[in-house]
Protein backbone atom coordinates (compact mmCIF):
# COMPACT_ATOMS: atom_id res chain seq x y z
CA UNK A 1 0.00 0.00 0.00
CA UNK A 2 2.85 2.37 0.86
CA UNK A 3 4.52 1.64 -2.48
CA UNK A 4 1.28 2.44 -4.34
CA UNK A 5 0.98 5.77 -2.53
CA UNK A 6 4.59 6.68 -3.23
CA UNK A 7 4.20 5.75 -6.91
CA UNK A 8 1.08 7.93 -7.13
CA UNK A 9 2.90 10.87 -5.51
CA UNK A 10 5.85 10.32 -7.84
CA UNK A 11 3.59 10.47 -10.92
CA UNK A 12 1.98 13.69 -9.70
CA UNK A 13 5.37 15.25 -8.96
CA UNK A 14 6.71 14.32 -12.41
CA UNK A 15 3.79 16.03 -14.14
CA UNK A 16 4.18 19.02 -11.82
CA UNK A 17 7.89 19.21 -12.67
CA UNK A 18 7.00 19.02 -16.37
CA UNK A 19 4.63 21.96 -15.88
CA UNK A 20 7.37 24.00 -14.17
CA UNK A 21 9.79 23.20 -17.01
CA UNK A 22 7.18 24.33 -19.57
CA UNK A 23 6.76 27.59 -17.65
CA UNK A 24 10.52 28.16 -17.65
CA UNK A 25 10.62 27.87 -21.45
CA UNK A 26 8.65 31.12 -21.58
CA UNK A 27 10.81 33.13 -19.22
CA UNK A 28 14.39 32.03 -19.89
CA UNK A 29 16.83 32.08 -22.78
CA UNK A 30 17.99 28.87 -24.50
CA UNK A 31 14.61 27.26 -23.74
CA UNK A 32 15.28 24.11 -25.82
CA UNK A 33 16.91 22.62 -22.72
CA UNK A 34 13.66 23.10 -20.80
CA UNK A 35 11.71 21.47 -23.63
CA UNK A 36 13.98 18.42 -23.38
CA UNK A 37 13.55 18.30 -19.61
CA UNK A 38 9.78 18.61 -20.02
CA UNK A 39 9.79 15.61 -22.36
CA UNK A 40 11.98 13.72 -19.89
CA UNK A 41 9.64 14.44 -16.97
CA UNK A 42 6.60 13.38 -19.02
CA UNK A 43 8.28 10.11 -20.03
CA UNK A 44 9.26 9.46 -16.40
CA UNK A 45 5.65 10.08 -15.40
CA UNK A 46 4.46 7.61 -18.07
CA UNK A 47 7.06 5.06 -16.92
CA UNK A 48 5.93 5.43 -13.30
CA UNK A 49 2.30 5.09 -14.49
CA UNK A 50 3.13 1.78 -16.20
CA UNK A 51 4.71 0.59 -12.94
CA UNK A 52 1.55 1.64 -11.09
CA UNK A 53 -0.91 -0.11 -13.44
CA UNK A 54 -0.26 -3.68 -12.16
CA UNK A 55 -1.68 -2.62 -8.79
CA UNK A 56 -5.05 -1.66 -10.29
CA UNK A 57 -5.28 -3.94 -13.40
CA UNK A 58 -3.89 -7.04 -15.04
CA UNK A 59 -1.35 -5.01 -17.03
CA UNK A 60 2.28 -6.07 -16.71
CA UNK A 61 5.17 -3.76 -17.82
CA UNK A 62 6.90 -6.82 -19.32
CA UNK A 63 4.13 -6.93 -21.92
CA UNK A 64 5.62 -3.86 -23.57
CA UNK A 65 8.93 -5.61 -24.28
CA UNK A 66 11.42 -3.28 -25.97
CA UNK A 67 9.08 -0.29 -25.61
CA UNK A 68 9.93 -0.06 -21.91
CA UNK A 69 13.64 -0.11 -22.78
CA UNK A 70 13.14 2.68 -25.32
CA UNK A 71 11.32 4.68 -22.69
CA UNK A 72 14.39 4.41 -20.48
CA UNK A 73 16.72 5.39 -23.32
CA UNK A 74 14.62 8.46 -24.22
CA UNK A 75 14.47 9.51 -20.56
CA UNK A 76 18.23 9.21 -20.18
CA UNK A 77 18.93 11.11 -23.41
CA UNK A 78 16.50 13.95 -22.72
CA UNK A 79 17.79 14.50 -19.21
CA UNK A 80 21.44 14.21 -20.20
CA UNK A 81 21.15 16.59 -23.17
CA UNK A 82 18.84 18.95 -21.27
CA UNK A 83 21.20 19.24 -18.30
CA UNK A 84 24.16 19.71 -20.66
CA UNK A 85 22.37 22.55 -22.43
CA UNK A 86 21.41 24.20 -19.13
CA UNK A 87 25.09 25.09 -18.86
CA UNK A 88 24.44 27.62 -21.60
CA UNK A 89 21.83 29.27 -19.38
CA UNK A 90 24.31 29.65 -16.53
CA UNK A 91 26.94 31.01 -18.91
CA UNK A 92 24.37 33.47 -20.22
CA UNK A 93 23.48 34.47 -16.65
CA UNK A 94 27.18 35.02 -15.91
CA UNK A 95 27.50 37.25 -18.98
CA UNK A 96 24.44 39.22 -17.86
CA UNK A 97 25.90 39.59 -14.34
CA UNK A 98 29.27 40.70 -15.72
CA UNK A 99 27.51 43.19 -17.96
CA UNK A 100 25.47 44.47 -15.00
CA UNK A 101 28.60 44.95 -12.91
CA UNK A 102 30.35 46.75 -15.76
CA UNK A 103 27.33 49.02 -16.24
CA UNK A 104 27.20 49.67 -12.49
CA UNK A 105 30.90 50.55 -12.44
CA UNK A 106 30.48 52.88 -15.43
CA UNK A 107 27.47 54.47 -13.74
CA UNK A 108 29.37 54.99 -10.47
CA UNK A 109 32.38 56.38 -12.34
CA UNK A 110 30.11 58.76 -14.25
CA UNK A 111 28.57 59.99 -10.99
CA UNK A 112 31.97 60.47 -9.35
CA UNK A 113 33.45 62.22 -12.40
CA UNK A 114 30.40 64.48 -12.70
CA UNK A 115 30.62 65.28 -8.99
CA UNK A 116 34.33 66.12 -9.27
CA UNK A 117 33.71 68.18 -12.39
CA UNK A 118 31.07 70.22 -10.58
CA UNK A 119 33.33 70.59 -7.55
CA UNK A 120 36.13 71.96 -9.77
CA UNK A 121 33.74 74.29 -11.59
CA UNK A 122 32.27 75.61 -8.34
CA UNK A 123 35.74 76.01 -6.79
CA UNK A 124 36.95 77.87 -9.89
CA UNK A 125 33.91 80.16 -9.85
CA UNK A 126 34.52 80.97 -6.19
CA UNK A 127 38.24 81.52 -6.67
CA UNK A 128 38.04 83.47 -9.93
CA UNK A 129 34.78 85.29 -9.26
CA UNK A 130 34.34 86.04 -5.58
CA UNK A 131 38.07 85.97 -4.78
CA UNK A 132 39.05 89.04 -6.86
CA UNK A 133 36.04 90.97 -5.53
CA UNK A 134 37.08 90.36 -1.94
CA UNK A 135 40.68 91.24 -2.78
CA UNK A 136 39.49 94.53 -4.32
CA UNK A 137 37.42 95.31 -1.23
CA UNK A 138 40.45 94.50 0.94
CA UNK A 139 42.62 96.92 -1.06
CA UNK A 140 39.98 99.64 -0.71
CA UNK A 141 39.66 99.12 3.03
CA UNK A 142 43.46 99.05 3.39
CA UNK A 143 43.65 102.39 1.58
CA UNK A 144 40.88 103.72 3.79
CA UNK A 145 42.81 102.62 6.88
CA UNK A 146 45.69 104.93 5.87
CA UNK A 147 43.50 108.02 6.25
CA UNK A 148 42.95 109.99 9.43
CA UNK A 149 40.07 108.67 11.55
CA UNK A 150 38.71 109.20 14.98
CA UNK A 151 38.96 106.31 17.42
CA UNK A 152 35.49 104.87 16.68
CA UNK A 153 35.90 105.06 12.89
CA UNK A 154 39.38 103.53 13.07
CA UNK A 155 38.04 100.60 15.08
CA UNK A 156 35.31 100.01 12.50
CA UNK A 157 37.82 100.08 9.63
CA UNK A 158 40.14 97.65 11.45
CA UNK A 159 37.27 95.27 12.21
CA UNK A 160 36.14 95.45 8.60
CA UNK A 161 39.65 94.64 7.38
CA UNK A 162 39.85 91.69 9.80
CA UNK A 163 36.47 90.34 8.61
CA UNK A 164 37.54 90.62 4.97
CA UNK A 165 40.77 88.74 5.72
CA UNK A 166 38.75 86.00 7.42
CA UNK A 167 36.37 85.89 4.45
CA UNK A 168 39.29 85.52 2.01
CA UNK A 169 40.81 82.79 4.18
CA UNK A 170 37.46 80.95 4.42
CA UNK A 171 36.92 81.28 0.67
CA UNK A 172 40.33 79.75 0.02
CA UNK A 173 39.60 76.85 2.39
CA UNK A 174 36.18 76.20 0.82
CA UNK A 175 37.67 76.28 -2.67
CA UNK A 176 40.49 73.97 -1.60
CA UNK A 177 38.06 71.50 0.02
CA UNK A 178 35.90 71.43 -3.08
CA UNK A 179 38.83 70.77 -5.41
CA UNK A 180 42.20 70.57 -3.66
CA UNK A 181 44.85 71.96 -5.99
CA UNK A 182 47.50 70.02 -4.05
CA UNK A 183 45.85 66.75 -5.11
CA UNK A 184 45.66 67.80 -8.74
CA UNK A 185 49.21 69.17 -8.88
CA UNK A 186 51.24 67.08 -6.43
CA UNK A 187 49.41 63.81 -5.89
CA UNK A 188 47.64 61.78 -3.24
CA UNK A 189 50.23 61.74 -0.46
CA UNK A 190 50.90 65.50 -0.53
CA UNK A 191 47.15 66.17 -0.49
CA UNK A 192 46.61 63.82 2.47
CA UNK A 193 49.52 65.36 4.41
CA UNK A 194 48.14 68.83 3.72
CA UNK A 195 44.67 67.77 4.92
CA UNK A 196 45.86 65.93 8.04
CA UNK A 197 48.29 68.73 9.00
CA UNK A 198 45.44 71.26 8.96
CA UNK A 199 43.42 69.02 11.29
CA UNK A 200 46.38 68.33 13.60
CA UNK A 201 46.92 72.09 14.02
CA UNK A 202 43.40 72.42 15.47
CA UNK A 203 44.28 69.91 18.26
CA UNK A 204 40.78 68.41 17.87
CA UNK A 205 42.30 65.06 16.99
CA UNK A 206 45.78 63.77 16.28
CA UNK A 207 46.32 61.94 12.99
CA UNK A 208 49.43 59.84 12.39
CA UNK A 209 49.99 59.34 8.65
CA UNK A 210 52.39 56.64 7.42
CA UNK A 211 52.99 56.09 3.70
CA UNK A 212 55.55 54.89 1.17
CA UNK A 213 53.91 56.58 -1.84
CA UNK A 214 56.43 59.42 -2.04
CA UNK A 215 55.77 61.54 -5.11
CA UNK A 216 54.30 58.65 -7.12
CA UNK A 217 51.24 59.59 -9.14
CA UNK A 218 48.28 57.38 -10.02
CA UNK A 219 45.28 57.61 -12.28
CA UNK A 220 43.32 60.77 -11.45
CA UNK A 221 40.17 58.77 -10.67
CA UNK A 222 42.05 56.56 -8.19
CA UNK A 223 43.63 59.54 -6.43
CA UNK A 224 40.34 61.44 -6.20
CA UNK A 225 38.37 58.44 -4.90
CA UNK A 226 40.94 57.48 -2.25
CA UNK A 227 41.35 61.09 -1.15
CA UNK A 228 37.59 61.57 -0.78
CA UNK A 229 37.18 58.24 1.05
CA UNK A 230 39.95 59.00 3.56
CA UNK A 231 38.59 62.52 4.13
CA UNK A 232 35.14 61.01 4.69
CA UNK A 233 36.55 58.55 7.25
CA UNK A 234 38.35 61.33 9.11
CA UNK A 235 35.25 63.56 9.08
CA UNK A 236 33.16 60.64 10.41
CA UNK A 237 35.63 60.17 13.24
CA UNK A 238 35.61 63.86 14.14
CA UNK A 239 31.81 64.15 14.00
CA UNK A 240 30.71 60.87 15.57
CA UNK A 241 33.52 58.95 17.28
CA UNK A 242 34.77 61.32 19.99
CA UNK A 243 38.23 59.95 19.24
CA UNK A 244 41.57 61.40 20.25
CA UNK A 245 43.89 59.61 17.82
CA UNK A 246 43.80 58.22 14.29
CA UNK A 247 46.35 55.91 12.72
CA UNK A 248 46.38 56.07 8.92
CA UNK A 249 48.62 53.99 6.65
CA UNK A 250 48.60 54.37 2.86
CA UNK A 251 50.98 51.85 1.33
CA UNK A 252 51.85 50.76 -2.21
CA UNK A 253 52.34 46.99 -2.27
CA UNK A 254 53.15 45.43 -5.68
CA UNK A 255 50.31 46.61 -7.94
CA UNK A 256 47.90 47.46 -5.11
CA UNK A 257 47.32 50.37 -2.76
CA UNK A 258 46.43 49.30 0.77
CA UNK A 259 44.88 51.64 3.30
CA UNK A 260 44.68 50.91 7.02
CA UNK A 261 42.60 53.29 9.14
CA UNK A 262 42.00 53.03 12.88
CA UNK A 263 40.56 55.44 15.42
CA UNK A 264 40.26 55.06 19.21
CA UNK A 265 36.72 56.41 19.35
CA UNK A 266 33.47 55.08 20.77
CA UNK A 267 32.73 52.77 17.81
CA UNK A 268 29.27 51.80 16.60
CA UNK A 269 26.92 48.85 16.10
CA UNK A 270 28.64 46.60 13.55
CA UNK A 271 25.55 44.42 12.93
CA UNK A 272 23.53 47.22 11.32
CA UNK A 273 26.34 47.97 8.87
CA UNK A 274 26.79 44.26 8.03
CA UNK A 275 23.07 43.89 7.31
CA UNK A 276 22.76 46.99 5.13
CA UNK A 277 26.25 48.14 4.08
CA UNK A 278 25.04 50.24 1.14
CA UNK A 279 22.59 52.30 3.17
CA UNK A 280 24.56 52.58 6.39
CA UNK A 281 24.80 55.93 8.09
CA UNK A 282 27.80 58.17 8.76
CA UNK A 283 28.77 58.35 5.10
CA UNK A 284 29.54 54.64 4.71
CA UNK A 285 27.18 54.30 1.76
CA UNK A 286 29.22 56.90 -0.12
CA UNK A 287 32.47 55.17 0.89
CA UNK A 288 31.27 51.74 -0.30
CA UNK A 289 30.09 53.19 -3.62
CA UNK A 290 33.39 54.94 -4.30
CA UNK A 291 35.51 51.87 -3.50
CA UNK A 292 33.20 49.65 -5.58
CA UNK A 293 33.71 52.01 -8.53
CA UNK A 294 37.41 51.03 -8.42
CA UNK A 295 36.58 47.31 -8.02
CA UNK A 296 38.31 47.57 -4.67
CA UNK A 297 37.81 45.70 -1.42
CA UNK A 298 36.77 47.30 1.85
CA UNK A 299 36.19 45.85 5.29
CA UNK A 300 34.93 47.80 8.29
CA UNK A 301 35.11 46.52 11.85
CA UNK A 302 33.89 48.38 14.90
CA UNK A 303 33.02 47.63 18.52
CA UNK A 304 31.43 49.93 21.06
CA UNK A 305 34.11 51.74 23.10
CA UNK A 306 36.85 49.99 21.06
CA UNK A 307 37.07 52.25 18.03
CA UNK A 308 36.70 51.61 14.32
CA UNK A 309 39.05 49.91 11.89
CA UNK A 310 38.80 50.16 8.10
CA UNK A 311 40.90 48.21 5.59
CA UNK A 312 40.83 49.14 1.90
CA UNK A 313 42.63 47.52 -1.01
CA UNK A 314 42.47 48.76 -4.61
CA UNK A 315 44.49 48.22 -7.76
CA UNK A 316 47.12 50.86 -8.40
CA UNK A 317 46.13 50.98 -12.06
CA UNK A 318 42.70 50.97 -13.68
CA UNK A 319 41.88 47.95 -15.84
Amino acid sequence: MVLQILLGISIILQFFAAGVAIKLTRVTKYNFSWILLTIGFIFVAISRTMEFLPFISNFEPQDLGEVAIWFGVVISLTFAIGVFMIQRIFKYMKRVEDSRRLTEKMFLNAIIQTEEKERKRFAKDLHDGLGPLLSTVKMSVSSLAQLEHDKASKEIVENTEMVINEAIKSLKEISDNLSPHVLNNFGLLRALRNFTNKINVTKVIQIELISNLGNERFDNNIEVVLYRVICELINNTIKHANAKNVQLSVLKEANHISIFYHDDGQGFNQEKLDQQPMIGGMGFSNIYSRINSLKGEISIHSELEKGTQVNINVKAKND
